[in-house]
């Protein structure tokens, strides 16, 4: 039988994981949400659903697995906390008071700024009774909808159910007027650096991967000032 030549694709897509890694990506939000934190009573993290640019030639994970219709991701995705440290309520060593939904609220406040969409966050004024209600109306109505920044992602290396090495992700601190997302090529993005911002896992046998998160320590309002 004869080689058809058509219907070939030259698309870049071809091999690529369909998940996103550690590193300096450019990302869109699709959606937010709260995630219990189990090890710290009424604790959060602040869960970012990304995604890349559309990808010639690729075809990511299903939308909708309940739903063939809905399609598939056109870029790579991923989830990224807000921070590596999950937000709740306590203290610094210093006696500094930590606010749980203050904190979750500055992130928002300053990720909406990035964004361009601090009308949004304007018109929330005194609308919602709990911070869950805040993140489920941020979620809803999805005033991040197809806006493109560049984000320095980290992560902690783990192994999953299926043996493959996955990523847990997070993004990282401000560092020396660096900041952990930006607008693409805006120069204010902080340069990812494996030493820095990736855990790799240890050459060694072990039981299980624990989560670096068993720490009491809560994250630190977020501040792009």
């Amino acid at each position: 039988m004869a080689l058809s030549t058509e219907g070939l694709s030259a698309g870049g897509g071809s091999g690529l994981p369909k998940t996103i890694s550690p590193g300096n990506n450019i990302l869109k939000i699709n959606s937010v949400t709260l995630d219990p934190f189990k090890f710290i009573d009424n604790a959060y993290h602040l869960m970012l659903h990304v995604e890349t640019k559309p990808i010639d030639g690729f075809e990511g994970f299903s939308i909708d697995r309940d739903n063939p219709d809905a399609g598939h991701y056109k870029g790579q995705i991923g989830r990224v906390k807000a921070s590596q440290y999950a937000f709740a309520d306590g203290e610094t060593k210093s006696g500094i008071k930590i606010q749980r939904d203050r904190s979750i609220l500055i992130f928002l406040q300053n990720l909406c700024n990035t964004l361009g969409i601090n009308d949004w966050m304007t018109a929330q004024h005194n609308q919602h009774e709990t911070v869950e209600d805040f993140v489920k109306a941020f979620n809803d109505e999805a005033p991040f909808k197809d806006k493109y920044l560049e984000y320095c992602v980290a992560g902690k290396e783990y192994v999953g159910k299926t043996g493959y090495t996955n990523y847990d992700m997070w993004l990282p601190k401000a560092d020396k007027g660096k900041y952990a997302y930006g607008e693409i090529e805006g120069g204010k993005v902080i340069i990812y650096d494996e030493a820095k911002h990736l855990k790799k896992l240890e050459n060694k046998n072990v039981e299980s991967f624990g989560n670096d998160d068993f720490s009491k320590t809560t994250s630190n309002d977020f501040s792009l000032d």
